[in-house]
């Protein structure tokens, strides 16, 4: 009883123990323990305006250091950060590019912050499938260099790729099924081929 009392009436305390930096408002209720969502909305929008916390988006808090990453995979979900931004990182396309891509049940452009997300949508059962897809302690979901790969074909059929030497070819194979396209098998065979 002392401990639930304590974590509502220490609402800020418990947000900068946990490891999270960007929380919904749903999260906030579940880590204290407190079901008066009015309550709760006035507190944090009061931690907001004094500048303990921040708003950046409509029902989505964070603490002031918080990680964007984190930020893509909250605001719309089921998604998890795919497509350029991850092969970017892998090395397999060069372009720069300050976007965070992720595949969603949506698509959408949004700025947050001078960040700007991009969500492409894909069909609901390639989304729910998480091969190829890590989800690492801070909440966030990040495919392989491999479930990009073949996110991005599978959304872009024409798209150039700078380098191919990073892909691990036989995860690639295993990823197709859960694409349901032979089109898309056979176009990734064929780029495969000539690597």
């Amino acid at each position: 009883m002392f401990s639930s009392y304590n974590k509502k009436n220490n609402v800020l305390l418990t947000i900068f123990q946990n490891n999270r930096t960007v929380f919904r408002l749903n999260d906030i209720s579940m880590l204290i323990g407190e079901t008066n969502f009015q309550s709760l909305n006035k507190k944090l929008n009061y931690y907001v305006r004094t500048g303990k916390l921040q708003n950046p988006r409509k029902g989505i808090y964070t603490k002031s250091d918080y990680n964007v990453e984190e930020l893509a995979c909250t605001v719309y979900t089921p998604s998890y950060i795919s497509l350029e931004y991850v092969l970017q990182k892998a090395g397999i396309i060069f372009q720069y590019d300050t976007r965070i891509t992720s595949i969603s049940y949506l698509s959408r452009k949004i700025e947050v912050e001078n960040k700007e997300l991009v969500f492409r949508k894909v069909k609901g059962s390639i989304l729910v499938n998480t091969n190829g897809v890590i989800r690492q302690n801070n909440q966030i979901n990040i495919a392989s260099a491999e479930r990009a790969f073949l996110d991005l074909i599978y959304l872009e059929k024409d798209y150039f790729f700078d380098n191919l030497n990073p892909l691990n070819k036989q995860f690639v194979i295993k990823l197709l099924p859960l694409y349901q396209s032979n089109t898309l098998t056979k176009r990734v065979k064929n780029i495969l081929q000539n690597v």
